[in-house]
């Protein structure tokens, strides 16, 4: 009879219950036992309730009914993130979660929208997206099969009570065979190679591992503080380290975006969920005081808001993910500030992965090598399109100005130079963003590129722009057309809503 392994996972938030329902769904119990260490008394950050469409696949994955995930963890719809000021301090747009316009001719929409015009003759870019038009408007539908136009080439996504999820993730977990110990690590037991044995817990249990996984947060309890894996500072690209949150009341019939709103020093976000609304302030304290951000977080709230609880972070990542039989993932592993909602994509990333490289034993240096560069690939291309956010502002204040003259990455210079003279950023072979998100930054943000495909300058601009007119206009009369976002949420509460399969989700992501 084969001796079963020990997996243990240490953390109880949101990236351990992710990792042990995934777990528990996909690693033969016949095989593994699979146990779950977490403190009552170690709260958890419970700020990243903001998602991207890839939660859907996860859900899916897990075999998780849509509606009933709804109702659980109190979600609202997502079609897009809506920056304010982030460009000039008045510039207003979407980075919505679909394609803008269609390619013609194998020629991508924007150089016809350039070509025409741009926003000068056309009006906004959002105008050409549907998803964005339907969260500026705050409407919601399901992407249709049957049409084959604009009306089925988008993508959503939730704005979801994180702990909510969790506990909702631990009920799940623990119906599949997942054991949970209430506990703190007192201390750490380590093998002669380095490996991590066990774990000496506050009740006086020791608990023996075969993999260790890392939820511990900030921290790193056994990736850093036992195992000194090293950390990549970003700061010097990313110098916003501090954050405030607050709850406030939920709002009637909630904008399917969620708003992130440039200040003089960072930004603010607002998440709407069914029962409450999120608010936050991220900034550098180097620029702005906490008293400075609180005053400015509350003021924009208004009367219903909670205190808000601060949170100290540093931007970047761990010099190596998986080491030694331990493996870090969520902000054990890394932080990126939530600018795009990637917090939970990074942990399913990481979990997905981890599972496909199993059986994982001791002897797999070699899946530990591939599994830390696609992590490293991960949160460096995420990492590069937040510093674009940053880079490319014309705001008048100090912290801004020193964004816009910061020196980039070898990686963006080349993005956003390819962009510059010839209006096309290449897609990548992994990582999340396709090159329409990269437009959208560009064009909301006020990038312009040198010159449009040659292959459209034969083409009168007239032409092109009473074509795109008429695009716009149609696009208008289907997003009309289309539930209220809160009458699409009472719909799902009541568990009538018939939502598509994950794979008809399309997002500007490249798939793994």
């Amino acid at each position: 009879m084969t001796t079963k392994r020990n997996i243990v996972i240490l953390g109880g938030g949101t990236a351990g219950w992710m990792t042990a329902a995934a777990m528990a769904k996909f690693i033969p119990a016949r095989h593994y036992n699979i146990t779950l260490i977490a403190s009552a008394e170690i709260g958890t950050v419970g700020v990243g309730e903001a998602t991207i469409p890839h939660i859907r696949q996860f859900n899916e994955l897990l075999g998780i009914d849509e509606n009933t995930f709804i109702k659980e963890v109190g979600a609202t719809y997502k079609l897009a993130i809506r920056f304010k000021g982030w460009g000039k301090s008045d510039s207003d747009y979407c980075h919505g979660f679909g394609y803008s316009g269609e390619v013609i001719n194998d020629v991508e929409f924007h150089h016809y929208y350039l070509r025409a015009g741009g926003a000068a003759k056309l009006g906004h870019y959002d105008n050409y997206n549907i998803a964005a038009l339907a969260a500026r408007a705050h409407r919601f539908n399901y992407p249709q099969d049957n049409t084959g136009d604009a009306r089925s080439h988008f993508g959503y996504a939730f704005h979801i009570d994180a702990s909510l999820y969790a506990a909702y993730l631990k009920r799940y977990s623990l119906a599949r065979g997942v054991s949970f110990i209430d506990a703190r690590v007192t201390d750490v037991v380590q093998h002669p190679s380095g490996d991590i044995a066990s774990l000496l817990l506050d009740n006086g249990q020791s608990l023996h591992g075969d993999l260790f996984i890392d939820c511990s947060g900030f921290r790193g309890r056994l990736i850093e503080q036992t195992l000194a894996s090293g950390y990549e500072n970003w700061q010097h690209w990313l110098p916003c380290d501090s954050a405030q949150a607050a709850a406030s009341d939920a709002i009637d019939n909630p904008p399917s975006y969620t708003l992130s709103a440039a200040h003089q020093a960072g930004w603010r976000w607002q998440i709407p969920l069914q029962h409450r609304t999120g608010n936050g302030i991220v900034y550098a304290s180097q620029w702005l005081s906490d008293e400075q951000a609180s005053e400015q977080l509350l003021g924009a709230i208004g009367d219903s808001a909670d205190m808000p609880r601060q949170l100290r972070f540093v931007t970047g990542k761990r010099k190596k993910s998986w080491l030694h039989n331990c493996v870090a993932i969520g902000l054990s592993s890394g932080f990126l500030e939530p600018l795009e909602s990637t917090s939970l994509y990074l942990v399913q990333a990481a979990i997905e992965k981890l599972i496909e490289y199993f059986p994982a034993t001791e002897q797999c240096q070699g899946a530990r090598e591939a599994f830390n560069h696609y992590i490293d690939t991960e949160y460096e291309r995420v990492r590069d399109f937040l510093i674009f956010h940053y880079y490319q502002n014309q705001r008048p204040e100090p912290f801004w100005q020193a964004m816009s003259a910061i020196e980039l990455p070898d990686s963006l210079q080349a993005r956003l130079a390819q962009f510059r003279e010839s209006g096309h950023f290449n897609a990548y072979r992994q990582g999340l963003f396709m090159p329409v998100s990269w437009t959208t930054l560009a064009l909301g943000q006020g990038l312009q590129p040198q010159a449009v495909s040659p292959r459209i300058s034969h083409i009168e601009s007239g032409a092109i722009a009473q074509r795109l007119n008429r695009d716009a206009s149609q696009l208008d009369d289907w997003v009309a057309s289309m539930p209220t976002h809160q009458h699409a949420i009472d719909v799902t509460k009541n568990g009538a809503a018939h939502y598509p399969a994950a794979s008809r989700s399309l997002y500007g992501a490249n798939n793994k």
